[in-house]
């Protein structure tokens, strides 16, 4: 049901201190007592009943109030109006024994109900303790200065010791040290830091002290934002919630019409009205759907806020449930699979010694910002090799670079370029077809005008990626990879990878084509790094923007946002949405279950309202129980030997 707004919302003490709950327990023992001294004391009614009433009025109060609201000024009849009715219904025949405990135990559910969601959100929001409460700014003079945190500005300066959090995004300016990014991005090991990294309020400097100018004022640094948008995502309701509750606006005010014409039609007929009377009470708490409203909603907020808390952003519930019916899983290529960056695979000199032949062509290419280039230097810098100056530099247009290197001239460039200019590549064309068959980049290296050897690169799979795609395909979904690059390459790193399917040589719109062409026949997750993704990742069933911290487009153009760039996430949120929706499914046939056995058994007059209230509160809350199990989503175990 309904929470009560700020002190729901904001609560995160004992249970003790609710005052929902701790009216409903005093209320109980008042009642308790008093009925104690009815059957053993003899205490008399006129002096019971008032006590009755005292505790009807202690345990009611939150739950009648609003009952009353929604009926007065919202003319909503819900599961509140049908037990303040069943309630005055009892007083009214003078069991007012029987209306104390169906208040008392219907206050206690609800109250236990209530601050099972508001312990819930403020798991969340205790993520914002994190984040340290003051900040420790350089003024003029790089004087220190400790400030609250929500007085920081954009532009301000502070510095964060090791061990302690860090106030609000920003860039370090000075210092190196690892930082705990865990609350942010799920991601346990820290990430090292340097002057022009980026940090996110809530993580922990580890090693040495840190300079940091900040991004972001306090309220809106990742942290919040964070939080914001669980909390919101909470708030919002999938498909099947949304059915529950049209379903329970239609159903509340029948069981109310029902149970007025049960007490009408036998009054009319002559009939015991007493006896149908207290049927009709009966019937207004048996089929009063509680459980069955709360048999979704508890499962997705705790499958979204566990979600959020693994820095995965499950953007409201119904995105939370079309992760339960993923069939297939579309990936982008480059950034997605792979990390984006060529990296040297194979060298084949000629004349000369590969370690020669990377240290020359790295001079070469040091000039130059070329991704490829950037790929040979970072190799030589790894292998530790000496590279002699070089001389005269010069880009060449269609994809190469001359230098002088050690009074020789050295031309870097590709194949094509080589064809071009004429030069002849005798056997290393034979080398440079095959690299290309793998899906590699071939760069040829020219001295003085004759071949010296073929450097062959490859952008570098996810370390994780095909542990992923296992993990996918041992949850019974199939993958398919969309990119723009050459059906080659597109094949070489889906046959690595293990992947189903592969598209390739696809432009944006076409990739939206391929996800509209999918899904006439499969549920489609679209996996995709950001804001160049976007058009496919709003056709999908389902769009995860991947790498998302930081980055407030990736975040709005997706329905899913990784926040750490960690595809391992990938499966865990799926596993989320099944996991809600087995549970969700648990609790409907629960709740529609008691309400088939309980409905004819009050027609009947079978049971009395103390019993129904006990067992109508014990399914709601078994319900709300079952709901927390949404938080513990699990992959299926490995097989053994792979």
């Amino acid at each position: 049901m309904s929470a009560h707004d700020g002190e729901v919302e904001s609560f995160a003490g004992k249970w003790w201190q609710f005052l929902p709950l701790r009216n409903a327990l005093l209320a109980a023992l008042v009642a308790g007592g008093c009925f104690a001294a009815e059957s053993f004391v003899g205490l008399s009614q006129s002096i019971a009943n008032p006590i009755y009433i005292a505790a009807i009025v202690l345990g009611g109060f939150h739950w009648i109030r609003e009952g009353l609201e929604d009926l007065i000024r919202k003319r909503k009849v819900g599961i509140e109006v049908l037990m303040i009715s069943a309630t005055a219904g009892a007083a009214l025949l003078g069991m007012w024994d029987e209306a104390a405990a169906l208040v008392v135990l219907y206050g206690a559910a609800e109250g236990l109900e209530e601050f099972t969601y508001a312990r819930t959100r403020a798991s969340i929001r205790s993520l914002l303790d994190l984040a340290p409460k003051e900040a420790r700014i350089l003024g003029e003079g790089d004087v220190e200065q400790t400030i609250p945190a929500d007085q920081l500005k954009v532009g301000s300066r502070f510095v964060v010791r090791p061990g302690e959090g860090i106030v609000t995004d920003g860039v370090v300016l000075q210092g190196r040290s690892s930082v705990n990014e865990a609350a942010i991005t799920g991601e346990s090991l820290p990430v090292d830091k340097s002057p022009g990294s980026k940090v996110f309020a809530g993580s922990i400097n580890t090693e040495g002290a840190l300079t940091i100018e900040a991004s972001t004022a306090f309220a809106d640094n990742t942290l919040s934002k964070i939080i914001h948008l669980v909390e919101q995502a909470q708030s919002e309701k999938g498909q099947a919630q949304q059915w529950i509750d049209r379903f329970g606006r239609r159903y509340s005010p029948l069981v109310l019409i029902s149970a007025v014409l049960l007490i009408v039609v036998p009054w009319a007929m002559g009939l015991d009205i007493d006896a149908w009377a207290r049927r009709a009470i009966v019937l207004l708490v048996a089929a009063a759907p509680c459980a069955l409203i709360m048999s979704m909603p508890m499962a997705m907020a705790s499958g979204i806020g566990a979600a959020g808390k693994r820095g995965i952003l499950i953007k409201g519930g119904a995105h939370l449930e079309h992760l339960a019916t993923i069939t297939l899983v579309a990936f982008d290529k480059t950034g997605t699979l792979t990390l984006g960056k060529p990296a040297v695979t194979d060298i084949a000199p000629v004349g000369i010694n590969a370690d020669e032949l990377l240290a020359k062509a790295a001079s070469v290419e040091h000039f130059s910002q070329h991704p490829l280039a950037q790929a040979i230097v970072a190799a030589a810098d790894e292998k530790k090799l000496t590279r002699p100056e070089a001389k005269d530099f010069q880009s060449i247009t269609g994809g190469g670079a001359r230098a002088v290197v050690d009074g020789q001239t050295w031309l870097i460039g590709s194949p094509a370029l080589m064809r071009e200019m004429n030069i002849e590549l005798g056997d290393l064309d034979a080398r440079i077809a095959q690299y290309q068959a793998e899906g590699k980049t071939a760069v040829v290296a020219i001295n003085d005008n004759k071949a010296a050897g073929v450097i062959a690169m490859q952008d570098q799979l996810r370390p994780e990626a095909h542990r992923v795609i296992e993990q996918l395909h041992r949850l019974g979904i199939r993958t398919v990879m969309l990119t723009g690059d050459n059906r080659v390459t597109g094949e070489s790193v889906a046959r690595r990878l293990g992947i189903d399917d592969v598209r390739a040589e696809l432009k944006p719109d076409a990739k939206v084509a391929a996800i509209k062409e999918l899904e006439l026949s499969e549920k489609v997750l679209m996996v995709g790094d950001g804001v160049n993704d976007a058009p496919a990742l709003a056709s999908a069933t389902c769009g995860v923007a991947m790498g998302a911290v930081g980055t407030d487009a990736a975040i709005e153009a997706a329905d899913i946002a990784l926040m750490a760039d960690d595809l391992k996430q990938l499966p865990i949120a799926i596993a989320f949405g099944r996991k809600a929706r087995r549970v969700s499914t648990q609790n409907i046939v629960l709740s529609i279950g008691v309400l088939l056995v309980m409905i004819p058994l009050a027609l009947l007059g079978v049971i009395g309202i103390a019993m129904t209230v006990a067992v109508h509160e014990a399914a709601e809350l078994l319900a709300v129980a079952n709901g927390l199990r949404a938080a513990k989503a699990r992959l299926p175990r490995q097989p053994p030997g792979i």
